[in-house]
């Protein structure tokens, strides 16, 4: 497999590839398939916008967010688009057995050959008792063995495993053409472990902002060619939110914040409104890390907007964009993305 499958192309005057990432959110007034219509909406619109891929992530647990089964979600979404790569960002191999995502993952690349990425991630994606239940034990939970498993998982994929290997004869089906494999990460341990298998690397700036620069560079100080890339190829996810007016578009955000708040509290649930996100009783230290989570954002008017995501593309020194806006209105979505593909002249 080339980095071709890796590499995507910029649009307009975008100076790299830009991407979405979607989480299927559930505002306060809709259920999950309302939030699952608004994310096969969103996929259709990016794909005529020119945006190159549009990831979903696996959570669990969470009232707000509807994927938690990413290659149910993706087979649908490949179903009603015709060229927008489509990916997990990501599976959390901890999860799953590695030959389940194996076979999931080569059944969507057999149904729809080169358009299906995986990207895989070592974090639970829920709480603990929640992960006891996907992985069926109570012993302690640790993302030590990730290593071995990502391992088992390409060797599923490539059907490469020594003689010697306990597997040797197990065989992934449907086998064929493999899916691009991305490591996702918030700090230098996948980073680290992507280099060094000179795999592509996809930091999750919009929630770890603190340590975007010191993984980006962990990971190109790291990096091993390899069959996939003969260079780094480094993707990071920012929250980028776009309307008519700066403070528009700060009332659309907010709520954003707030559930990212919620969800620190350990109390996650549908997506606030903009009134209850005006309306909150923030304690200062509620309005503290709500101050640092919209420093984190990228919002504002679409020329702000493109600003803002060329500072930090120039800064990260990041090959690809991947802009997610966690909203509970799908029309406020739909056009924000309308408006940043606009301001970058792809359409």
């Amino acid at each position: 497999m080339s980095g071709d499958q890796v590499r995507g192309s910029a649009k307009g005057e975008a100076s790299v590839p830009l991407s979405v990432l979607d989480l299927a959110t559930v505002g306060m007034e809709d259920s999950p398939s309302d939030a699952l219509a608004a994310t096969t909406a969103l996929a259709r619109r990016v794909e005529e916008l020119g945006f190159h891929r549009m990831w979903v992530a696996e959570h669990h647990g969470m009232p707000g967010i509807a994927s938690s089964s990413p290659a149910v979600v993706i087979a649908h979404l490949a179903a009603h688009t015709r060229t927008l790569r489509l990916g997990s960002g990501g599976v959390m191999l901890p999860n799953h057995a590695p030959l389940v995502v194996a076979e999931q993952f080569g059944t969507l690349q057999a149904l729809h050959p080169g358009r299906i990425d995986l990207g895989v991630g070592r974090a639970p994606g829920t709480d603990q008792a929640t992960a006891r239940a996907l992985r069926r034990t109570d012993g302690a939970l640790s993302a030590e063995d990730f290593p071995q498993q990502l391992g088992e998982l390409i060797a599923f994929l490539d059907d490469d495993f020594p003689l010697d290997h306990p597997y040797a004869e197990v065989q992934s089906v449907p086998h064929g053409p493999l899916p691009p494999v991305w490591l996702l990460g918030s700090s230098g341990f996948s980073a680290q472990l992507a280099g060094s298998l000179g795999l592509p690397f996809a930091f999750a700036h919009h929630f770890s902002a603190q340590n975007t620069l010191p993984a980006l560079e962990l990971y190109r100080e790291s990096f091993q060619p390899s069959e996939v890339l003969d260079e780094p190829y480094s993707m990071i996810g920012v929250q980028a939110v776009a309307a008519d007016t700066e403070e528009e578009a700060l009332d659309i955000v907010r709520p954003i914040a707030l559930s990212m708040l919620k969800l620190r509290q350990g109390v996650p649930g549908k997506l606030p409104t903009r009134q209850q996100a005006r309306e909150y009783p923030y304690t200062e230290l509620d309005q503290a890390f709500v101050d640092h989570w919209l420093a984190d954002a990228v919002y504002g008017t679409p020329d702000a907007v493109r600003a803002g995501l060329e500072e930090l593309r120039e800064r990260t020194g990041a090959d690809e964009l991947m802009l997610t806006a966690n909203l509970p209105d799908a029309a406020t979505k739909l056009r924000s993305f309308e408006l940043i593909a606009k301001s970058y002249r792809m359409i």
